[in-house]
């Protein structure tokens, strides 16, 4: 047949636009190919444990006490499927010749939306899938889950980049899970007598041995981890490291204050990194658009397409047994739009009540691990029963949600393209070797046995036995859990200790003990556990002073659950001491006793609050004066203004203009509930403009 010129030269030409598309964006390599992409640290080395076809879209690994790795595959990102349509699938990787590389795998569970992150119980799999978490058993054996049971649901399901993921068992026996601070409904299902909550602002924990579930401080996107003392640490996009610095809990005893917002990026180097792949075709041009935009608007404002923190994803703490010592601790971040693994120590913050994140000195120029594959994905990590450090490898072409991509640039990018594909690494220092990981199973053991492993050095071994005990508590563990809590072990005491409190066996002599332990880790646990132990109220107090500001802003919590006076004067005194922390006149303000008015009258009397303004001193006030109109009870209101009358000397009209002011917002808040005296004085204060001569004798009236 004979082609004409015109059709010859027009297949040269698609073709040639085909072929510019395809340049804009790079394609996939083989495993082997990608791993010869890595720049790792010096003294590691990447061993490849699974890839296609055995794993495909892969987002967490776990390891359950029989040594069995379970992956869970998200092909659906980053589209919402159709009700009944999803396609996660949860699978059991099998190394069938010990080679230390999986052979095969089995489909646990399939037909799965939205599935983000496992955690093992009770013999079968918690699982996250917005909107709903899920537990998951093999009854019969086969390798395949034929129960699935509801266990929460009402969670937020419209972006899979924000939902509720990485299912974590905290040193305290709760399971915490990240929801990105998204406005859900949550029920627990089989307790029918709670009311649903609102996680607006917040995360989440639970525990199924106890039937409880509540709000957690944070806002998790995908990835937090605990270090081996209960502190919280989270990635959220461009904040690689944040910490929750107060728990939830506190922040709920009378739950009024303006901002439950208690996140600290904790980072010395902020948004810094540094990678070796260029930005992909869309970031470059889509920044080159903004930063056009940011200049013609005159916006003092720059984007970065490169180098810096966009898609932080999966930090974890390495808490296994099988790196160098200088490596425990630190925390691994993977960044999925740098293709990179940046790693951080983590240390105690001199100047406050919160964790520093800073680059080890070899790392001030490069990171832990950077690739020049752009389909690199590193989105978590998991330390497996051998010690060693596994890494998830989405592998994708694409790895951003569609929404936030111009059309035109979106039209030339299949976000499907890779779903095939899917790759887990192990971290490994060299010279170990490969092998089948050594797990000895764990479901077999004796109380006595079981009880060791909570001072294992690796701590996939304390997690899994604290998760057994937590599953089937018995009372041939408990003297085993006494011993344990005895020795100068730090980490296993913090387990032992939680877990008799769990089981009703604690003695407060133990708890006492602990106090005054020189790990600040330990005392910080053993004060949460001396709240239920009211003859250990001094020795609370007395960690107030506490040269490590952990400590002592543990003890501010702690002592804040008690409201008689002398707790409000040592309250009154902290805040003269420490009240320009922010973390710590926050501790304070939780409190009922650090945010009443029987603390201003302590501060004004014994303290001279009123004589200075000071920045920190007006905060104060502020959220004291919102709390009392949140609160609404009219005789604390006409108190309240009773003082503000009191007051004398220059700064009189600067007290009044913040405390109406504020008063007047949280009146505001608690308008549904007002008396008809609360409704006339906010209508008053909402009339008037100068609150600094506005007359206290119109208020006073009107109570």
């Amino acid at each position: 047949m004979k082609l004409s010129a015109s059709f010859i030269l027009s297949m040269i030409l698609l073709s040639g636009l085909q072929s510019c598309k395809e340049d804009k964006y790079a394609g996939p390599l083989s495993p082997e190919a990608s791993m010869a992409t890595f720049d790792i640290h010096e003294g590691f080395e990447v061993q490849l444990f699974a890839a296609e076809p055995h794993i495909k879209d892969p987002v967490d690994l776990v390891f359950d006490e029989h040594g069995r790795a379970f992956a869970i595959e998200m092909p659906d990102y980053p589209y919402k499927p159709e009700e009944g349509k999803g396609r996660g699938v949860i699978k059991q990787l099998v190394d069938e010749d010990g080679d230390g590389q999986i052979d095969t795998s089995i489909v646990f569970a399939e037909g799965i939306a939205d599935a983000t992150s496992l955690m093992p119980w009770k013999g079968g799999l918690l699982v996250t899938a917005a909107p709903y978490i899920y537990y998951m058993k093999d009854m019969d054996e086969d390798g395949a889950a034929d129960s699935k049971e509801i266990i929460f649901s009402g969670f937020f399901e419209n972006n899979s980049e924000a939902q509720i993921t990485n299912l974590r068992l905290g040193v305290d026996n709760w399971i915490y899970a990240a929801n990105n601070g998204q406005r859900s409904e949550v029920s627990f299902q089989n307790k029918t007598e709670k009311k649903p909550i609102n996680l607006q602002g917040m995360d989440f924990r639970f525990r199924l041995d106890k039937g409880q579930f509540e709000k957690e401080s944070g806002t998790a996107q995908f990835g937090q981890t605990f270090d081996d003392w209960g502190n919280k640490v989270f990635t959220q996009n461009t904040l690689h490291v944040q910490q929750a610095v107060i728990p939830g809990r506190y922040l709920e005893r009378h739950g009024l204050l303006s901002s439950k917002s208690v996140n600290q990026n904790i980072s010395d180097h902020d948004f810094e990194m540094f990678q070796m792949t260029p930005p992909p075709y869309w970031r470059a041009e889509r920044t080159k658009r903004r930063n056009k935009q940011y200049q013609e608007q005159e916006l003092d404002r720059v984007e970065h397409a490169e180098d810096y923190f966009t898609g932080a994803s999966g930090g974890t703490v390495y808490n296994g047994g099988a790196f160098p010592d200088e490596f425990y601790g630190d925390l691994f971040t993977g960044d999925v739009a740098g293709n990179l693994v940046h790693r951080d120590q983590l240390v105690l913050d001199k100047n406050g009540p919160s964790l520093l994140a800073r680059r080890h000195a070899e790392e001030t120029t490069k990171e832990f691990l950077a690739s020049t594959d752009p389909w690199f994905r590193p989105v978590g990590f998991t330390v497996g029963p051998d010690g060693f450090l596994y890494l998830v490898d989405f592998y994708r072409q694409h790895i951003e949600t569609p929404v936030s991509i111009p059309d035109d640039l979106k039209a030339e990018m299949d976000f499907m393209n890779g779903e095939n594909h899917g790759r887990i690494y192990r971290l490994v220092p060299k010279g170990r070797g490969v092998g089948k990981w050594e797990s000895p199973d764990f479901s077999k053991m004796d109380a006595e046995a079981l009880v060791a492993q909570l001072a294992h050095d690796n701590g996939w071994n304390r997690t899994t036995a604290q998760r057994l005990i937590l599953e089937n508590p018995s009372a041939e563990q408990v003297p085993f859990l006494l011993a344990l809590a005895k020795k100068e072990n730090p980490k296993a005491q913090v387990l032992a200790l939680h877990l008799l409190h769990s089981m009703d066996a604690l003695p407060s002599d133990l708890v006492a003990s602990a106090l005054e332990s020189e790990h600040w880790g330990l005392v910080k646990n053993a004060l949460v556990l001396a709240e239920d132990f009211p003859g250990l109220r001094e020795e609370i107090s007395e960690k107030i002073n506490h040269e490590n500001p952990m400590i002592s802003m543990q003890a501010v919590l702690s002592l804040g659950n008690y409201e008689d006076n002398a707790v409000i004067e040592k309250m009154a005194g902290v805040l003269m001491e420490k009240g320009s922390n922010k973390w710590f006149r926050t501790a304070i303000l939780s409190s009922n006793a650090g945010s009443g008015l029987q603390i201003l009258a302590a501060l004004k009397e014994q303290h001279d609050f009123f004589e200075s303004s000071e920045g920190w001193k007006n905060d104060y006030l502020k959220e004291v004066s919102h709390i009392l109109g949140a609160k609404g009870e009219e005789g604390d209101i006409k108190d309240f203004i009773g003082l503000l009358s009191s007051l004398e000397g220059e700064n009189v009209d600067h007290w009044k203009e913040i405390a109406l002011d504020n008063l007047k917002k949280g009146l505001d808040r608690s308008k549904d509930i007002h008396s008809e005296n609360l409704t006339a004085i906010l209508k008053k204060l909402e009339e008037g403009e100068n609150y600094a001569a506005f007359p206290l004798q119109e208020l006073m009236t009107a109570l």
